[in-house]
């Protein structure tokens, strides 16, 4: 009989995205695996978040919502450092010793955990936040040259370290160097889906859907749709710049009929969306992982993605979706084909929903991810 853990999970903003999914989704499984689970984070709105927090199944606690998110929209990666710091030093000196503490994004609540001997610290690192940051200035370089150092030391200070793709373990070989030469690797953790949760679809219109947070880099311009869907937050300048700039592109290309926005749906609403499209696309290009394709898959539906970084290894290419060159011409010729017979979407969408069934549904997920937790924790005790 497994050992029953006390895990303490820490995540610097519970709302809507991929990384929040991962999480949520980390915390039901353990709950299933018989550990008692918390997580903790500097902000948790219940109006904009996953259902699993506030249903009960696992308690969830803010410290430090009243620190700053930036300042004047500037100094973003320092206002995280010091909200997660605030957390951390919460939950050392105001809970008892977890046996386990699981963290992600920001690493430097690392050393701070390491102080209690007795816990063992899980980074999970969906990518260098490094290569996320904007150099592009002398003045931001002299910003960022310390956060980037800090970042990659204290990464290394974790007792394991599992990323979200053999993409992202390439990526960070190449950018943590220094960890790379003390033969510091990360293991292979993919996030998963909740298979159970879509059912047979309702329809295959002739309606092609993106889902995506509505940031630049998701590359919504790419494919033509009719409705695009996505976590979407006003207190993010670029959220809301970026949706203008979309519905503007609309107009100027006479297809504002024809597309239509919607922010921050539900998970109820997201599962309608994916029932009655007849093909989803996912623009992003390199991305570390995408959590889309696996719910599109799910859902009985082909996706379009692009042939790089993760959906590589999720998109079977001709079987599942198809994986194209990331312009707007690949795109075009991959939604006219699903146009053209529309029953091979079906029977792709089959494919695809066997597919991650059997390879990246939540109970493998939870299964591996309590593996690591046993036996760092095994390794502890010997």
């Amino acid at each position: 009989m497994e050992r029953k853990l006390k895990i303490a999970i820490i995540h610097p903003d519970l709302g809507i995205g991929g990384a929040e999914r991962l999480i949520v989704d980390a915390a039901v499984e353990l709950v299933s695996h018989g550990h008692d689970v918390h997580i903790f984070t500097a902000h948790h709105d219940k109006n904009r978040c996953f259902e699993e927090t506030v249903s009960g199944a696992f308690p969830v606690t803010v410290y430090g919502s009243f620190l700053p998110r930036h300042v004047f929209y500037r100094l973003h990666a320092l206002c995280a450092y010091l909200r997660c710091i605030f957390v951390a030093l919460c939950v050392l000196f105001l809970w008892p010793s977890f046996d386990v503490v699981l963290a992600d994004q920001v690493s430097v609540v690392i050393p701070l955990l390491k102080l209690k001997k007795s816990m063992k610290v899980v980074f999970y690192c969906h990518f260098p936040d490094l290569l996320l940051a904007h150099h592009t200035t002398v003045l931001r370089r002299l910003y960022r040259k310390p956060i980037d150092f800090i970042e990659e030391i204290t990464t290394g200070m974790a007792d394991i370290i599992l990323v979200n793709s053999k993409f992202t373990a390439s990526t960070f070989a190449s950018t943590f160097k220094r960890l790379h030469a003390r033969g510091i690797q990360p293991a292979v953790l993919y996030p998963a889906v909740n298979v159970d949760q879509f059912q047979e679809p309702h329809s295959y219109k002739l309606n092609f859907l993106s889902i995506n947070r509505f940031e630049r880099k998701k590359e919504h311009r790419i494919g033509t749709t009719l409705t695009i869907a996505g976590g979407y937050d006003s207190r993010l300048r670029e959220n809301v710049e970026y949706l203008d700039e979309l519905k503007h592109l609309a107009a100027r290309e006479g297809v504002s009929s024809q597309i239509s926005f919607i922010t921050s749906c539900s998970t109820a609403e997201r599962n309608k969306l994916l029932s009655q499209c007849l093909c989803v696309i996912y623009t992003p290009k390199d991305e570390h992982f995408g959590i889309v394709p696996l719910e599109a898959m799910a859902a009985h539906k082909p996706v379009i993605a692009c042939n790089s970084g993760g959906p590589v290894e999720t998109v079977k290419d001709a079987e599942t979706g198809f994986l194209c060159d990331p312009n707007p011409e690949d795109f075009s010729l991959a939604m006219a084909k699903v146009i053209q017979d529309p029953q091979m979407a079906s029977r792709m969408g089959g494919e695809a929903r066997k597919h991650v069934a059997e390879s990246f549904s939540t109970n493998i997920f939870g299964q591996h991810l309590n593996q690591y937790l046993i036996s760092i924790t095994s390794s502890k005790e010997d």
